[in-house]
C-alpha cells in the first residue's frame, strides 16, 4: 500500500506529520490492505495566514484495486481534526463501495410474507 502526502505552502510538511499520517492510515485500513493499492493525502490551509474557522482542508484519495478512486474532503480548524474527519468519511465510503461490489443487488430477494412455502390448491383447479 503506497501512501503519498502533500501539503500546501501554509502547512509545514515534516517527518513527524508524514509518519503520523502513515501510521494512522495503516492502522485504520489494515483489514483492507489487500484491496487498496494507493492513498494520496492533501492538506491545505485555504485562508493562509489570515486564519479562520474550518480553514484547514484534508482531501484523501484511495485507489481500490480494480475499482474507481474514492475521494473525500473534510474541513476543520486544525490538521489533526481535518485528517481524522476525512479518514472517517473515507472509511464509510470504502465500506459502501466494497459492500456494493460483494453484493451488487443487495443479496437474495426475500418474500414479503412468511407464506412462501404454502401453495394455494384452489388456483390450480380447472373450470
Amino acid at each position: 500500500m503506497n501512501i503519498e502526502i502533500r501539503t500546501d505552502k501554509n502547512i509545514q510538511n515534516n517527518d513527524r506529520l508524514i509518519s503520523y499520517v502513515r501510521a494512522e492510515l495503516n492502522q485504520e485500513f489494515q483489514r483492507h490492505s489487500e484491496r487498496i493499492t494507493h492513498f494520496s493525502v492533501h492538506l491545505s490551509d485555504e485562508n493562509g495566514v489570515k486564519g479562520g474557522d474550518d480553514d484547514i482542508k484534508c482531501m484523501i484519495e484511495a485507489r481500490p484495486a480494480g475499482l474507481k478512486p474514492v475521494v473525500v474532503n473534510h474541513k476543520a480548524h486544525n490538521v489533526d481534526t481535518a485528517f481524522h474527519g476525512a479518514m472517517e468519511r473515507l472509511k464509510r465510503s470504502l465500506e459502501h463501495v466494497f459492500e456494493k461490489r460483494e453484493n451488487p443487488r443487495g443479496g437474495p430477494l426475500e418474500y414479503a410474507d412468511g407464506d412462501k412455502d404454502v401453495i394455494d390448491d384452489e388456483e390450480d383447479e380447472v373450470l
